[in-house]
């Protein structure tokens, strides 16, 4: 009894498996402050709800089009143009479920085997498992914390191969919060144009949630909208995570290639869900302004009380609900042998220790930096209440500090 070879090359999401520990702790009565998933904690907007409720009542209940409702794509098309200033027909729109399919529909869709695609480390854990399931190598290129997480124009143009086939860039970032500036964009955009054969996939699932004005998109700049898959969604902007609806903005060529795929294997997303988005798109935008502005709340809030705790390293993220904090000076330390930890008595080894280590002993759940590609650091989500955001770094200062 054997799983394909596909299926064992690839790693369980780190991300989902620490929540659904934390998860077992709290059915047991444990008090665990969750900090380890990506999801806003606020319930979606009443009018959009409003909307589901009323799609159900006239029968929006079968199959929809593989690429989603006209009515939505033309709303996405809108939105587009309004915010981003882009402008893409209905036609260069799919609409799926949720926006991790529009990722993998992207990389299933361009990437043969052998090809090579680089990815910005850290980045989020799902990445590079969706190349290998193509038959890909994923390239990291690494950006440290001194440089806010960023990689730059020189770095990208040393990783380029004759195999490489495609960039993933996401910003603002899961997991460090990082948001690129039109400048490095725009530096970024020139090494792409300058060869003949490579993408970009531009994940700006964040996009709303973001704390340093408009957001810059590299589809804006000459030439890169034919080379840019743009990847957006509800999920994060509109608290609409569990409603799964997200969509690819690119060439028709390639949509067309989506849509073929789609269509095989999962076809329209939810009829319900789409009526939603729809609602979301064409409403006022002031619900997204609100919970934005609470992030920014949040933000600041957790900056400065893991900025006072001794051994972490912390930059200022300017965008999504994530603080990537560097641990590696707790590393080689040892954990009190009367620590409630499976680790009592045994030495933090790296970040995935770490994080096992302040869920068992301190009860915050968060997800180590192994799993993004980066071991030095771990993420914490502040999408989370204020009150929660305090008593989970009191907790895991009192935690860090019983290291011996």
């Amino acid at each position: 009894m054997q799983l394909s070879n596909r299926l064992q090359r690839l790693a369980p999401s780190a991300t989902l498996a620490m929540s659904q520990k934390s998860a077992e702790m709290k059915a047991q009565g444990i008090d665990v402050i969750n900090m380890s998933v990506g999801e806003p904690d606020f319930n979606t907007p009443q009018h959009i709800k409003e909307a589901a409720k009323l799609a159900i009542d006239h029968n929006y209940s079968r199959y929809s089009p593989v690429p989603g409702y006209i009515d939505l794509r033309q709303a996405i098309s809108d939105k587009l143009k309004r915010e981003n200033g882009l402008d893409y027909s209905t036609d260069e729109l799919l609409v799926s479920n949720g926006a991790k399919q529009s990722v993998c529909n992207t990389v299933m869709a361009l990437v043969n085997p052998g090809d090579e695609v680089i990815i910005p480390a850290p980045y989020w854990v799902s990445y590079p498992q969706m190349v290998l399931l193509a038959g890909g190598r994923p390239v990291f290129v690494e950006a440290t914390i001194e440089q806010d997480f960023k990689i730059t124009a020189e770095q990208l143009r040393r990783a380029i191969t004759p195999q490489t086939r495609l960039l993933i860039l996401c910003s603002p970032s899961n997991p460090t919060g990082s948001v690129y500036s039109r400048d490095e964009l725009k530096q970024i955009a020139d090494i792409v144009l300058s060869q003949d054969n490579l993408f970009v996939l531009a994940d700006e699932i964040y996009e709303h949630i973001n704390y340093v004005g408009r957001h810059e998109s590299i589809a804006q700049f000459a030439g890169m909208k034919e080379r840019t898959i743009v990847v957006n969604g509800v999920s994060k902007a509109y608290a609409m995570t569990g409603w799964r609806i997200g969509y690819i903005a690119a060439p028709q060529w390639i949509v067309k290639g989506c849509n073929k795929l789609q269509g095989q294997y999962t076809s329209g997303p939810c009829s319900v869900s789409q009526k939603a988005a729809l609602e979301a798109y064409q409403a006022s935008q002031q619900c997204v302004e609100d919970m934005r502005l609470a992030f920014q709340r949040r933000r600041d809030l957790i900056v400065h009380l893991a900025s006072q705790i001794p051994g972490l390293e912390v930059n200022v993220p300017q965008g999504a609900f994530y603080l990537f904090p560097r641990c590696s000076s707790f590393y080689g330390r040892q954990v009190p042998a009367t620590s409630a930890s499976s680790l009592a008595g045994k030495t933090i080894a790296g970040s995935s220790d770490l994080a096992l280590y302040l869920l068992e002993d301190g009860h915050v759940a968060t997800v180590g930096g192994d799993a993004f590609g980066a071991p030095d650091c771990f993420r914490m989500s502040y999408a989370t209440s204020d009150d929660n955001i305090r008593q989970a770094l009191k907790r895991i200062a009192d935690s860090l500090g019983r290291l011996q």
